[in-house]
């Protein structure tokens, strides 16, 4: 067989697996939509889901043409060097691979997008600094992992055994033509052809990147569930890869030096001729509005979210505990608030250095470990007179948050392996004895602050329910008529309730015991579980944001305030600080007025939340809000000065050179 005849008979196998690898990638694209279609908002059509599957299937070209392209150096170019028939087997050698990673991809997508509401975001580069013990802990016990991989490899041998039985089927003979001519176009004509569909397949069903397809322009319908179909799970992986690496680099934000001046000038509200990035953060508290308080306890929850708080869920009763805080005199809420961005650490991270979340895991960082940041919480409170803590019902080596917090200024750490009589899961100690450790081990000796990560509402949701009086027909009565009964629902939602009332009784026991007490309390990120499949951006997201204790009024902050985890540390400041106290902070304080929150991917006012970088702006209430929009100018002006200081500072150090 001549090398012509060679490359004719493998570019048409090489065919045969972009074909059948397409017709995959396809099938699961169909299947994503079928498991998950109760994720489809109400208005969407047949032609929405008509359109985000042609348009997936030509962003999947891209896909399907990666291990075709495998297929032809590996096999197609080698062939005609090697004419050993042995080097086909290398075609079906990657296709079954590649068909079994898609099955396990499919596999994981499912649970991921139920968890996320999103298909492989960048925060899975998180992953592999978790504690991946506990990590593998739940995926088995909630998200059922082995069964999961025994259907993913029962289907990939499915799928295998049919790519063998498709590459075994014959293939077209090389066309014999009587003339030089003949055969020279014919060749020319195939070697174009080839070169054609790398071009047709590179950018997504076109000859041209304008006219073509990638993950960037792939949002092409209303509803955000098909728009996460349109991905598959290749191009999923890719997007989270190539955010991950913009953000890492810094390109999104196209820093230079002047740009910094910039932002700094514009966060500081005038001038500053410095060399210092830090000096454009620094701020003067008012003077004090409440007297100081002798013990701070700052408890973030552990998915906390502010949707069960919201009247329509009332029926429900998860948050009673920290509702009847929020109805006391001496108790403040902030509805219009937002976390640091959608997982615990980045959470942590903002809240112990003040910066905002910019995908760069400062407690990775070096520059974290030199010496605590200007902006560090624990390092400016000890300024005040503050013995720090921070107090972790987890174990203390997850996310290096021991050393991490230890470095950023707090005097003493405890996960829940330094605690007594701790119970739990792999994640950690119930919430129940972790509390309970805490006020055991608090000492009336000396001005306190405390930073409290709970960890019991997150899965696997292990705690006896029982034990602790639950009872799930008070939960039962306020689901919908779907989910009524649903004890893997009850249970999830019991683990709230349970979070709820143990924090409301740590909060009310340790009042009683220091009425001289200040406690804050937050979340540390929304969007894990919602009764509604597509729920409005504010349900989806926000968490509240509960001040209680000695000094605090109704009247304490502005009717209409609203803010993030950032903006926790200045309000603290300037409630509390002497007039002159200087502090450093990237957030602004609630006692300004201050009617914007911000975080990664939103924003929120007392009125509004709208989702960064897209046209998508709803409503907090169902009651008629202002139909006047916030300056999206201004917004966009303030998250890029925000996230390009952390960058510098973070990656570069505090000198602007």
């Amino acid at each position: 067989m001549s090398r012509w005849e060679q490359l004719f008979k493998n570019v048409q196998q090489d065919f045969k697996l972009f074909l059948f690898i397409l017709g995959v990638i396809c099938l699961f694209r169909g299947g994503f939509i079928g498991i998950l279609h109760e994720y489809l908002s109400e208005s969407t059509t047949y032609k929405d889901i008509f359109m985000s599957l042609y348009y997936g299937t030509r962003l999947s070209l891209k896909s399907a043409g990666i291990i075709t392209l495998f297929s032809f150096v590996l096999c197609t170019l080698a062939n005609i060097v090697v004419k050993s028939p042995k080097v086909q087997n290398i075609r079906l050698g990657v296709g079954c691979f590649y068909v079994t990673i898609l099955s396990i991809l499919f596999q994981v997508r499912i649970p991921y997008y139920e968890q996320f509401h999103t298909v492989f975001s960048v925060f899975i580069f998180n992953t592999f600094k978790d504690d991946t013990v506990a990590l593998f802990y739940t995926l088995v016990q909630q998200y059922h992992l082995i069964a999961r991989l025994g259907v993913a490899f029962l289907i990939a041998v499915l799928l295998c055994w049919l790519l063998k039985f498709l590459l075994n089927t014959k293939t077209f003979q090389l066309p014999q033509f009587l003339t030089r001519n003949q055969k020279i176009a014919f060749r020319v004509s195939l070697v174009m052809s080839i070169a054609i569909f790398i071009l047709f397949t590179r950018f997504g069903g076109s000859l041209t990147y304008g006219n073509g397809i990638s993950w960037e322009s792939a949002a092409k319908s209303k509803d955000e569930f098909l728009n996460e179909a349109i991905l598959d799970d290749v191009q999923a992986l890719y997007r989270a890869y190539s955010i991950n690496a913009k953000l890492k680099s810094g390109k999104d934000l196209n820093i230079t030096t002047e740009q910094i001046l910039e932002y700094g000038n514009y966060l500081a509200g005038h001038t500053v001729q410095t060399k210092n990035i830090e000096d454009f953060l620094k701020k003067e508290a008012q003077g004090a509005r409440i007297k100081k308080p002798r013990h701070i306890f700052l408890i973030v929850g552990e998915s906390y979210a502010e949707w069960p708080l919201l009247p329509q869920y009332k029926d429900l009763n998860l948050a009673n505990g920290l509702k009847s805080i929020i109805t006391q005199s001496n108790a403040l809420y902030i509805p219009a608030f937002l976390p640091a961005s959608i997982s615990t650490m980045t959470a942590v991270n903002s809240i112990v250095t003040g910066f905002p979340e910019i995908n760069l895991s400062p407690n990775y960082q070096a520059e974290s470990y030199k010496a605590p940041y200007a902006t560090s919480f624990a390092t400016q409170m000890k300024n005040l007179g503050y013995k720090t803590y921070f107090w972790y019902g987890g174990f203390s080596s997850w996310q290096r948050l021991e050393d991490f917090a230890l470095a950023q200024g707090f005097d003493q750490f405890y996960g829940c392996s330094d605690l007594q009589n701790q119970e739990g899961n792999a994640w950690g100690s119930e919430d129940k004895y972790f509390l309970k450790a805490i006020s055991d081990m608090i000492k009336d000796e000396e001005p306190t602050f405390h930073v409290i990560l709970t960890t019991s509402n997150h899965p696997p949701y292990t705690v006896n329910l029982q034990n602790e009086n639950f009872d799930g027909e008070i939960i039962n009565s306020g689901l919908p008529g779907k989910l009524k009964s649903d004890q893997e629902w009850i249970n999830k939602l019991g683990h709230f309730w349970y979070a709820d009332k143990v924090l409301t009784d740590f909060v009310q026991t340790t009042y009683k015991k220091y009425p001289d007490s200040l406690f804050i309390v937050t979340g540390d990120h929304g969007d894990r579980v919602n009764l509604e499949t597509n729920p409005p951006l504010y349900e989806r997201y926000a968490v509240p944001l509960v001040l209680y204790g000695q000094g605090v009024t109704k009247e304490l902050l502005p009717d209409k305030s609203a803010g993030s985890h950032i903006d926790i540390m200045p309000t603290l400041f300037e409630l509390i600080a002497p007039a002159g106290f200087s502090y450093y902070s990237v957030g602004e304080s609630l006692t300004t007025a201050k009617s914007l929150g911000i975080n990664d991917q939103l924003w929120i006012t007392p009125e509004k939340i709208g989702r960064l970088g897209s046209g998508t702006v709803e409503a907090l209430s169902s009651e008629p809000a202002s139909t006047e929009m916030p300056a999206m100018e201004k917004i966009k002006q303030d998250i890029t000065a925000k996230r390009g200081i952390a960058w510098w500072r973070i990656t570069r150090g505090k000198s602007i050179e």
